[in-house]
Protein backbone atom coordinates (compact mmCIF):
# COMPACT_ATOMS: atom_id res chain seq x y z
CA UNK A 1 0.00 0.00 0.00
CA UNK A 2 3.08 2.25 -0.02
CA UNK A 3 2.16 3.48 -3.50
CA UNK A 4 -1.15 4.83 -2.21
CA UNK A 5 0.62 6.51 0.71
CA UNK A 6 2.99 8.22 -1.75
CA UNK A 7 0.10 9.21 -4.01
CA UNK A 8 -1.89 10.78 -1.16
CA UNK A 9 1.26 12.50 0.11
CA UNK A 10 1.65 14.05 -3.34
CA UNK A 11 -1.99 15.19 -3.32
CA UNK A 12 -1.46 16.83 0.08
CA UNK A 13 1.76 18.61 -0.87
CA UNK A 14 0.10 19.87 -4.08
CA UNK A 15 -2.62 21.33 -1.83
CA UNK A 16 0.04 23.27 0.06
CA UNK A 17 0.66 21.00 3.05
CA UNK A 18 4.36 21.15 3.98
CA UNK A 19 6.15 17.80 3.63
CA UNK A 20 7.30 17.89 7.25
CA UNK A 21 3.65 17.92 8.37
CA UNK A 22 2.95 14.60 6.61
CA UNK A 23 3.99 11.44 8.45
CA UNK A 24 4.08 7.86 7.17
CA UNK A 25 5.91 4.86 8.64
CA UNK A 26 7.40 6.97 11.45
CA UNK A 27 5.76 9.32 13.93
CA UNK A 28 2.29 8.00 13.05
CA UNK A 29 1.10 7.15 16.57
CA UNK A 30 -1.92 9.00 17.92
CA UNK A 31 -3.29 8.69 21.45
CA UNK A 32 -6.28 6.43 21.91
CA UNK A 33 -9.03 6.47 24.49
CA UNK A 34 -9.45 2.72 24.80
CA UNK A 35 -5.72 2.02 24.28
CA UNK A 36 -2.57 4.05 24.79
CA UNK A 37 -1.94 4.75 21.11
CA UNK A 38 -2.73 3.65 17.58
CA UNK A 39 -0.33 3.70 14.63
CA UNK A 40 -2.04 5.10 11.54
CA UNK A 41 -0.72 4.68 8.00
CA UNK A 42 -0.61 8.41 7.29
CA UNK A 43 -0.97 11.31 9.72
CA UNK A 44 -0.98 15.05 9.02
CA UNK A 45 -0.03 17.31 11.92
CA UNK A 46 0.29 20.99 11.06
CA UNK A 47 1.41 23.55 13.65
CA UNK A 48 0.61 21.16 16.49
CA UNK A 49 -2.89 20.39 15.21
CA UNK A 50 -4.09 17.04 13.90
CA UNK A 51 -5.43 17.65 10.40
CA UNK A 52 -5.92 14.09 9.11
CA UNK A 53 -5.38 10.39 9.79
CA UNK A 54 -5.76 7.71 7.13
CA UNK A 55 -5.73 3.91 7.06
CA UNK A 56 -4.77 2.02 3.88
CA UNK A 57 -5.85 -1.63 3.87
CA UNK A 58 -5.79 -4.44 1.35
CA UNK A 59 -7.20 -7.93 1.19
CA UNK A 60 -6.52 -10.86 -1.09
CA UNK A 61 -8.11 -14.31 -1.11
CA UNK A 62 -8.80 -16.98 -0.53
CA UNK A 63 -10.06 -16.31 3.03
CA UNK A 64 -12.33 -13.34 2.34
CA UNK A 65 -14.80 -14.12 5.15
CA UNK A 66 -12.51 -13.98 8.18
CA UNK A 67 -10.54 -11.06 6.81
CA UNK A 68 -13.69 -9.08 6.01
CA UNK A 69 -14.88 -9.44 9.60
CA UNK A 70 -11.46 -8.41 10.94
CA UNK A 71 -11.29 -5.35 8.66
CA UNK A 72 -14.82 -4.35 9.67
CA UNK A 73 -13.98 -4.53 13.36
CA UNK A 74 -10.73 -2.63 12.81
CA UNK A 75 -12.43 0.17 10.89
CA UNK A 76 -15.15 0.58 13.51
CA UNK A 77 -12.76 0.30 16.45
CA UNK A 78 -10.19 2.73 15.07
CA UNK A 79 -12.79 5.39 14.36
CA UNK A 80 -14.53 4.94 17.71
CA UNK A 81 -11.21 5.20 19.53
CA UNK A 82 -10.08 8.29 17.62
CA UNK A 83 -13.36 10.16 18.10
CA UNK A 84 -13.39 9.37 21.82
CA UNK A 85 -9.83 10.71 22.07
CA UNK A 86 -10.86 13.84 20.18
CA UNK A 87 -13.88 14.32 22.46
CA UNK A 88 -11.62 14.05 25.51
CA UNK A 89 -9.21 16.70 24.18
CA UNK A 90 -6.29 14.45 23.19
CA UNK A 91 -5.57 16.52 20.07
CA UNK A 92 -6.27 19.99 21.51
CA UNK A 93 -6.19 22.62 20.10
CA UNK A 94 -7.07 20.75 16.89
CA UNK A 95 -10.34 21.32 15.09
CA UNK A 96 -12.17 18.12 14.15
CA UNK A 97 -9.63 16.09 12.13
CA UNK A 98 -10.35 14.43 8.80
CA UNK A 99 -10.46 10.64 9.00
CA UNK A 100 -10.02 8.42 5.93
CA UNK A 101 -10.06 4.74 4.98
CA UNK A 102 -8.92 3.18 1.70
CA UNK A 103 -9.66 -0.48 0.93
CA UNK A 104 -8.00 -2.31 -1.95
CA UNK A 105 -9.74 -5.65 -2.48
CA UNK A 106 -8.68 -8.45 -4.81
CA UNK A 107 -11.19 -8.74 -7.64
CA UNK A 108 -11.54 -12.51 -7.62
CA UNK A 109 -14.29 -15.13 -7.76
CA UNK A 110 -14.22 -15.41 -3.96
CA UNK A 111 -14.73 -11.69 -3.39
CA UNK A 112 -17.46 -11.38 -6.03
CA UNK A 113 -19.53 -14.45 -5.19
CA UNK A 114 -22.76 -14.05 -3.21
CA UNK A 115 -22.43 -15.07 0.43
CA UNK A 116 -25.32 -16.52 2.41
CA UNK A 117 -25.63 -14.87 5.83
CA UNK A 118 -25.85 -16.92 9.01
CA UNK A 119 -29.12 -16.18 10.82
CA UNK A 120 -29.61 -18.65 13.69
CA UNK A 121 -31.71 -16.28 15.83
CA UNK A 122 -32.57 -13.05 14.00
CA UNK A 123 -32.60 -11.96 10.37
CA UNK A 124 -29.77 -9.85 8.98
CA UNK A 125 -30.53 -6.48 7.41
CA UNK A 126 -31.88 -6.88 3.89
CA UNK A 127 -28.91 -5.22 2.14
CA UNK A 128 -26.66 -8.09 3.26
CA UNK A 129 -28.81 -10.83 1.68
CA UNK A 130 -26.92 -12.34 -1.23
CA UNK A 131 -24.19 -9.71 -0.99
CA UNK A 132 -20.67 -10.71 -2.01
CA UNK A 133 -17.70 -9.66 0.11
CA UNK A 134 -17.03 -6.87 -2.39
CA UNK A 135 -20.60 -5.65 -1.91
CA UNK A 136 -20.28 -6.02 1.87
CA UNK A 137 -17.22 -3.74 1.79
CA UNK A 138 -19.19 -1.24 -0.25
CA UNK A 139 -22.01 -1.34 2.31
CA UNK A 140 -19.54 -1.01 5.19
CA UNK A 141 -17.68 1.98 3.78
CA UNK A 142 -20.87 3.74 2.71
CA UNK A 143 -22.32 3.36 6.20
CA UNK A 144 -19.07 4.54 7.80
CA UNK A 145 -19.25 7.71 5.69
CA UNK A 146 -22.93 8.35 6.19
CA UNK A 147 -22.65 7.80 9.95
CA UNK A 148 -19.76 10.29 9.93
CA UNK A 149 -17.29 7.85 11.44
CA UNK A 150 -15.03 8.61 8.46
CA UNK A 151 -14.87 11.72 6.30
CA UNK A 152 -13.56 9.97 3.21
CA UNK A 153 -13.42 6.37 2.06
CA UNK A 154 -12.40 4.56 -1.08
CA UNK A 155 -13.08 1.02 -2.32
CA UNK A 156 -10.90 -0.21 -5.18
CA UNK A 157 -11.16 -3.69 -6.73
CA UNK A 158 -8.22 -5.04 -8.67
CA UNK A 159 -7.39 -8.52 -10.04
CA UNK A 160 -4.21 -10.13 -8.74
CA UNK A 161 -2.22 -10.15 -11.98
CA UNK A 162 -3.80 -7.31 -13.95
CA UNK A 163 -3.72 -5.04 -10.90
CA UNK A 164 0.04 -4.87 -11.23
CA UNK A 165 -0.38 -3.01 -14.52
CA UNK A 166 -3.06 -0.67 -13.21
CA UNK A 167 -6.31 -2.51 -13.92
CA UNK A 168 -8.97 -1.70 -11.35
CA UNK A 169 -12.64 -0.87 -10.85
CA UNK A 170 -14.46 1.33 -8.37
CA UNK A 171 -17.94 -0.09 -7.69
CA UNK A 172 -19.40 3.05 -6.11
CA UNK A 173 -19.21 6.69 -7.19
CA UNK A 174 -19.45 7.65 -3.53
CA UNK A 175 -16.35 5.59 -2.73
CA UNK A 176 -13.94 6.57 -5.49
CA UNK A 177 -10.34 7.47 -4.79
CA UNK A 178 -10.95 10.86 -6.42
CA UNK A 179 -13.92 11.60 -4.15
CA UNK A 180 -11.90 10.66 -1.07
CA UNK A 181 -8.98 12.87 -2.15
CA UNK A 182 -11.30 15.77 -2.99
CA UNK A 183 -12.66 15.72 0.55
CA UNK A 184 -9.16 15.45 2.01
CA UNK A 185 -7.83 18.29 -0.14
CA UNK A 186 -10.68 20.54 1.02
CA UNK A 187 -9.70 19.94 4.63
CA UNK A 188 -6.00 20.35 3.88
CA UNK A 189 -6.51 23.67 2.09
CA UNK A 190 -8.60 24.95 5.00
CA UNK A 191 -5.88 23.94 7.48
CA UNK A 192 -3.12 25.58 5.42
CA UNK A 193 -5.13 28.78 4.96
CA UNK A 194 -5.57 29.12 8.74
CA UNK A 195 -1.80 29.49 9.10
CA UNK A 196 -1.65 32.62 6.97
Amino acid sequence: MDGFVRLVTGVLTAAGVPEDAIHAKRRVELPGWFRAEKSWDLVVVLDGCLVAAIEFKSQVGPSFGNNYNNRTEEALGNATDLWASFREGAFAPSARPWLGFLMLLEDAPGSGRAVAPSEPHFPVFEEFRGASYARRYEILLTKLLRDRLYDGASLILSPERAGRVGEYTEPSTELTFAAMCESLVGRAIAAVSRRR
